[in-house]
């Protein structure tokens, strides 16, 4: 059983796996090589941002560069309307954009779940960081479908106004009037409901969220944090060190960059904190280096607590619900996890920062098929009017199984807030439409 840290005290969570912690940096530069040739462009506003903090404080974190290239309020990737981020025309296409069927065997598990343990309460749906909102929309349309409400309340956690207008002109064109939306900037915003079953999705949100990169260096045998410096200036790091040990760069020869990567030469207090964060972390060998997010940490506890059903005894317990996330990961730790992806192709982290996305490595695979893809796919295949839709359609399911792409680097975890009787008992899995051979 693997289990994300901070929900397993007081949730149940099905056989579907997502990475208990990332790590990063390549062996070799050779891995890295970007297929963009050699920048002429000027530095883009985000770059020009980040040397000239570099200037003031000395060499970043990655979570602050991270944070930076996706959120800066004016020039940060998701903040930006000008940069097209999703689907074809843009950096990368995810799989709701691929195929309807997607959302809707979403919208089957999580309706399966509230069936069986809620049925008839009233209905909230939650979703962390819903792109273009194609994703929720495949979600509304089947949930309404199946289980009707009077109202419904739809919470989507999303700082970029760019793309709450895009999810919003989505969501509203599928004339749901008992559908009310609600916008936040953070999941805290969002209470736990004793009055509504919360359903929550979150489809590739933390793998885009900052992270700490720190190696454990056999001198010290603690902790040191991996920073970003300019290529430059002297290197300046935080804390008083006057010099930082440079570490090999991901950067190609071939695709220079005003940037770099840079050790700080003495153990930090963040790298302390974070390098104690979990026992496993402890028994790393020297020279591993390891990615912590202590902003993914925070968001997962706080799904744990919107999805943990009260005690019954309690006349305002919450009525808990349900959640699936999908994301990049595995059940092992990653040497090289974080990547930029530029019209669809891997460059160099640092090619102009604020006009691509980072993300984490990429089996949603088995999910969908036990889910019922065969089943699903039949239908649409003998509605499609022509051949060439049902061999698109085709295809576009096949894309989401691939053993070799999005089925098996992909993968699920289902979350249900049921406290069990037994904190030994196995979860319990149910699939829809598959019996599993015993």
């Amino acid at each position: 059983m693997h289990r994300l840290p901070t929900l397993t005290r007081s949730l149940r969570l099905s056989r579907l796996y997502l990475p208990r912690c990332r790590t990063t940096l390549p062996s070799s530069t050779a891995r890295w090589n970007s297929t963009i040739p050699s920048r002429q462009t000027p530095h883009t506003p985000v770059e020009d941002i980040i040397l000239n903090h570099i200037k003031l404080t000395g060499p970043i974190s990655f979570a602050t560069y991270m944070q930076l290239c996706l959120s800066h309020p004016d020039h940060g990737y998701y903040m930006n309307p000008a940069n097209k981020v999703f689907g074809a025309g843009g950096d990368f296409i995810t799989s709701p954009e691929i195929s309807q069927v997607f959302g809707e065997l979403i919208a089957l598990w999580l309706l399966q779940e509230y069936m069986r343990t809620a049925k008839g309460a009233p209905l909230r749906i939650v979703e962390l960081g819903p792109g273009k909102g194609t994703l929720l929309g495949d979600v509304l349309r089947v949930i309404l479908k199946f289980a009707p409400q009077k109202s419904l309340n739809v919470h989507l956690v999303e700082t970029s106004l760019a793309l709450r207008d895009i999810q919003k002109g989505h969501l509203t064109s599928q004339n749901h009037s008992n559908v009310h939306l609600h916008w936040h900037n953070s999941i805290s915003e969002i209470p736990p409901s004793s009055s509504e079953y919360t359903m929550l999705v979150a489809h590739e949100f933390f793998d885009a969220l900052p992270v700490h990169i720190l190696q454990k260096k056999k001198e010290t045998e603690q902790w040191h944090e991996v920073l970003i410096a300019s290529k430059d200036d002297k290197v300046r790091a935080p804390e008083g060190d006057e010099v930082a040990q440079e570490v090999p760069s991901p950067v190609s020869e071939e695709s220079p960059s005003t940037l770099r990567r840079v050790l700080a030469s003495k153990p930090s207090s963040v790298g302390a904190v974070l390098g104690l964060s979990s026992a496993r972390f402890g028994e790393m060998p020297e020279e591993s280096f390891l990615e912590v997010s202590p902003t993914a940490f925070r968001i997962a506890r706080k799904v744990g607590e919107l999805l943990t059903r009260g005690q019954p005894e309690d006349e305002n317990a919450s009525l808990g619900g349900c959640g699936l996330i999908i994301d990049y990961g595995g059940a092992r730790a990653y040497s090289d996890s974080l990547r930029a992806f530029k019209n669809h192709e891997i460059v160099d982290i640092f090619h102009e920062p604020g006009k691509f996305t980072p993300l984490g490595p990429t089996s949603q695979g088995s999910f969908l098929a036990k889910m019922g893809l065969g089943v699903r796919l039949r239908t649409l295949l003998q509605a499609a009017a022509t051949e060439e839709r049902q061999q698109a359609i085709h295809s576009a399911a096949m894309r989401l199984i691939d053993p070799k792409g999005m089925g098996g680097q992909y993968q699920v975890l289902g979350i249900t807030g049921e406290r069990s009787k037994d904190p030994n008992a196995p979860p319990l899995e149910i699939w829809p439409f598959i019996q599993e051979e015993k």
